[in-house]
């Protein structure tokens, strides 16, 4: 099997048709790059380049061989240059699962600031529960999740990427009855739309922390997994409920959103910790520390 310097130096000379002018084009003597041709020559198993004369000229096998030398030297340099971009971050894919919610304006954000950085960037976006997310990071299906806070697995790393603040959704035909600065304790033994203790575990775990801590009593209607049905249940007057911030681009008729009086809600990005992907580190290290209530968190 040849090689690739034995290509680069024949095609040299089949370019330049004079051995002195190859070698100098190459930075060589002539003898060793004589030698690299009859290496070449012996390996393909036929004669390339005619030396009967003091004119260096192609044999027939040599005029079908240089186009075919050309495209694998091609290759190799384009094959050098993508390994080098890939390392540098600089082009690649990355597989990014995301909740509902934040789906609305972090991740729209999130792409921008990828596509800016990583134009070439090959991207497959996933939506996925939290818990769900964990599952598949694990299984090696995610390089990145945007979700709500949990516990999780060792081998996993949480970064904290936004805060928001939480919005009492209310039917508007029963707004007057709510405080316009409501508090959790406005929510006691009122009808209300909870969130699913399967599909959107860390928000119904932590709303019912929050509500024993204030001892509060919502009379609990509908345990809703997504948030746009439970906006859409709001709208048609079945109870309130709480949502993040971001949920307010959904702009359902019918609903009444107040800014409520309690602790806001966070979304972290999270990734396996032996993922070596040259876009996620990049993503970590450079384009994360830019985002609202994002800060570098040591990973060991």
């Amino acid at each position: 099997m040849f090689e690739i310097s034995q290509l680069r130096c024949f095609v040299a000379v089949a370019e330049e048709l004079h051995f002195g002018r190859a070698a100098e084009r190459l930075n060589m003597t002539q003898p060793p790059l004589s030698r690299q041709i009859q290496l070449l020559e012996h390996n393909v198993g036929v004669q390339l380049l005619d030396r009967s004369s003091r004119v260096v000229r192609l044999t027939a096998a040599g005029h079908a061989f240089l186009p075919e030398a050309l495209r694998i030297l091609r290759m190799v340099d384009e094959a050098g240059l993508l390994a080098r971009r890939v390392a540098r971050g600089e082009q690649g894919s990355l597989t990014i699962g995301f909740t509902s919610a934040s789906g609305y304006t972090l991740l729209p954000e999130v792409v921008r600031r990828l596509r800016e950085r990583t134009p070439e960037l090959a991207l497959s976006l996933k939506e996925l529960v939290s818990t769900a997310q964990v599952e598949a990071l694990g299984a090696g299906q995610l390089d990145l999740g945007l979700m709500r806070p949990l516990a999780l697995h060792q081998e996993l790393v949480s970064l904290p990427i936004a805060t928001e603040d939480m919005l009492l959704a209310i039917p508007a035909r029963e707004a007057d009855s709510y405080p316009l600065a409501p508090t959790l304790a406005c929510l006691h033994r009122r009808p209300f739309i909870m969130y699913s203790p399967h599909e959107a575990r860390p928000f119904y775990q932590m709303l019912t922390s929050r509500f024993e801590r204030a001892n509060v009593a919502p009379d609990v209607v509908e345990h809703i997994g997504q948030v746009h049905t439970m906006l859409a249940l709001v709208s048609a007057g079945i109870g309130a409920a709480l949502v993040s911030q971001s949920c307010a681009r959904l702009q359902f008729d019918g609903i009444v959103l107040r800014r409520m009086e309690t602790e806001p809600v966070h979304t972290v990005c999270v990734y396996r910790r032996d993922n070596e992907n040259p876009i996620l580190q990049m993503f970590v290290r450079d384009i994360l520390p830019g985002f609202d209530g994002a800060r570098m968190v040591r990973r060991d």
